[in-house]
């Protein structure tokens, strides 16, 4: 009876976990769907024609036609969004006018730029981000506390570009503590063997430490700009989320029975804001891949911003669609990410 009884309840779960999975899964596809809708309609809203673009304003009308017509231009809208998915399942984003170059071979050549950079600093902007709310939260209206407030407002309000630039003159044009723009020096740039496009992990892969030396002197500074900017955001919203769930019932009751202030912000608040506090780290994971378009355009840092700003400088199509959907790709899948890791987390949303 007891293992009839075990053995329902374990189906039972099972299906329900099979339905939040498919549900979530079916969520997901819509969402991208509607990305894609979303970024092929604003391509073809945009003030650029692409054949014009292509023949010139001095070409005939038969030039003029015959592009258009091989672009598929000359078609109604729903059969060029067919036509449009038809290339996207093959990996064919078109070519950038930019470059020469299929799009996907550039952003594969350039996304893992913006990845290394924007990991490195969600790295450091949530270590740096979670330390600080704690100990603001550890005695709230204290110089700790002040000091986290003002490092978080420094954070929102100091412009990105202002920074990185700031920090070009200190520490590289001054000081030499960074190795300046770009990812690494010339004389290694043509010798590194490209395994991962990762460079931290590349140059420690080819045994040469100079060289891995080189790329963190490089990487340092503009993962420090950036990460404040994240940092800022954690530790402002993580600081809110403390105070609140310190002023709980149970934080009242822990203290009646004499348990210490680091042990109940520990043991007790801390995690129960996990959940929300993935949430927190993964929309601002997504904001660095999206906006790091000020930073990298700063520090020379060849990666997806700075292809998609160069795109949009030139009115590449290609290359603007691509990155844009590359980049709404990345923000749609950590958003499902965190909610699946914060119903794994929180039982209450359970």
């Amino acid at each position: 009876m007891i293992r009839c009884f075990f053995a329902t309840g374990l189906v039972r779960q099972g299906w329900r976990w099979s339905g939040r999975i498919l549900t979530g899964l079916l969520s997901l596809v819509v969402t991208l769907f509607g990305l894609l809708v979303f970024t092929f309609i604003l391509s073809h809203l945009a003030p650029i024609d692409p054949a014009l673009q292509m023949v010139g304003d001095h070409a005939s009308e038969a030039t003029y036609a015959q592009v258009r017509h091989e672009l598929g231009l000359d078609q109604s809208l729903p059969v060029q969004f067919w036509h449009y998915l038809a290339h996207l399942a093959r990996g064919d984003m078109g070519v950038s006018r930019t470059t020469g170059q299929p799009v996907l071979d550039d952003l594969l050549h350039t996304f893992p730029a913006t990845l290394e950079l924007a990991t490195c600093a969600i790295v450091f902007g949530a270590g740096g981000g979670i330390i600080l709310a704690l100990l603001a939260a550890y005695k709230p209206g204290g110089w700790l506390d002040s000091v986290a407030r003002l490092i978080s407002l420094l954070g929102y309000s100091v412009p990105v570009f202002w920074l990185g630039l700031l920090g070009l003159l200190l520490f590289y044009a001054v000081l030499h503590w960074a190795g300046g723009p770009g990812r690494l020096d010339d004389i290694y740039l043509y010798t590194l063997e490209p395994k991962t496009g990762l460079v931290l992990v590349d140059s420690w892969l080819s045994g040469d430490r100079a060289m891995f030396r080189n790329a963190i002197s490089h990487l340092w500074l503009p993962v420090m700009v950036l990460g404040l900017l994240s940092m800022a955001g954690i530790t402002r919203l993580l600081r809110a989320l403390l105070l609140e769930e310190g002023n709980k019932e149970y934080v009242v009751l822990a203290r009646s029975k004499g348990a210490g202030r680091r042990r109940i912000l520990l043991r007790h608040v801390f995690p129960n804001v996990l959940g929300p506090l993935v949430t927190v780290l993964s929309l601002s994971y997504a904001s660095l891949l999206e906006g790091a378009v000020l930073t990298e355009t700063v520090f020379a840092w060849p990666g997806v911003g700075r292809y998609l700003t160069n795109a949009l400088f030139a009115s590449d199509t290609p290359a603007i669609l691509g990155a844009t959907l590359l980049i709404g790709t990345c923000f749609v899948l950590l958003n499902a990410l965190a909610d699946a890791l914060t119903s794994l987390i929180d039982p209450k949303i359970r």
